[in-house]
């Protein structure tokens, strides 16, 4: 005879996996924010400045924020703390080109 399977457990397992990948995700973006030098702006203009990003809607400026992304993670543009850059087009001026400590 068969054994009844366990819902309730299973559930429950459920559950906590999806609470570890939510922890982990959080973890990864504060990760990502201080890795991009972000962290020395205060979280209204943080937040503010994500927000124009996920309503962004043109795709030529999307498209620049993926390649400048795409670069940073290769290791091509890890200099945050360079002093004040000339923002690329299509890009946020996240630090408003101010020096990142």
């Amino acid at each position: 005879m068969r054994k009844p399977r366990d819902f309730d457990s299973e559930l429950k397992a459920l559950a906590d996996k999806a609470k570890q990948l939510k922890e982990r995700r959080v973890r990864d973006l504060g990760v990502l924010v201080t890795a991009t030098g972000a962290d020395v702006l205060d979280a209204e203009t943080l937040a503010g400045a994500l927000l124009d990003a996920a309503a962004n809607t043109d795709k030529a400026i999307g498209e620049g924020w993926h390649k400048r992304g795409a670069a940073f993670f290769q290791g091509k543009s890890h200099d945050t703390s360079s002093g004040p850059r000339q923002q690329q087009e299509g890009t946020l001026p996240l630090d408003g080109g101010a020096a990142s400590a």
